[in-house]
């Protein structure tokens, strides 16, 4: 089962936006947004709310491609997120997702002991390209026991 499959099958709002994941590396993550319009705001692009989620699936996909070895002793848990919407956004969206810090740094404060924390950053595009939201999830992943 793909990272993008088992987020579909294991996050309901993935699976109720219909999120479509386009491409998974342990650098970075590409996830899209049908234009559907159920999920359009009042100008008839897709909703804040759902941009965001776009957004934050994105940055969990890389994260679960970046640090799936490591589940069996830590839990990935986002810490905060923050998201500035800079242009009007229309049709299918796109996010494209990548981590902050190197995740062999990560690891290697996993190992030591600590709780490590690392960003993930995210652009939102329109099909013309333009950027129409950033988004940056902090995440962490937290030791089991």
């Amino acid at each position: 089962m793909s990272i993008g499959e088992m987020l579909a099958a294991t996050v309901p709002m993935a699976r109720t936006l219909n999120l479509e994941f386009l491409e998974t590396t342990p650098e970075k993550a590409v996830v899209a947004l049908p234009d559907q319009g159920e999920y359009h705001n009042h100008v008839g692009g897709p909703h804040a709310g759902a941009m965001f989620t776009l957004g934050e699936t994105a940055s969990g996909t890389v994260v679960l491609a970046a640090f799936g070895e490591q589940l069996a002793r830590a839990v990935p848990l986002a810490v905060s997120a923050e998201i500035a919407y800079k242009k009007l956004a229309m049709g299918v969206v796109t996010a494209t997702a990548v981590l902050g810090r190197p995740a062999a740094e990560v690891v290697a404060e996993l190992d030591a002991g600590g709780r490590p924390e690392f960003p993930v950053m995210i652009e939102i595009r329109r099909g013309d390209g333009a950027v129409t939201g950033e988004m940056t999830v902090v995440w962490t992943l937290r030791p089991n026991g």
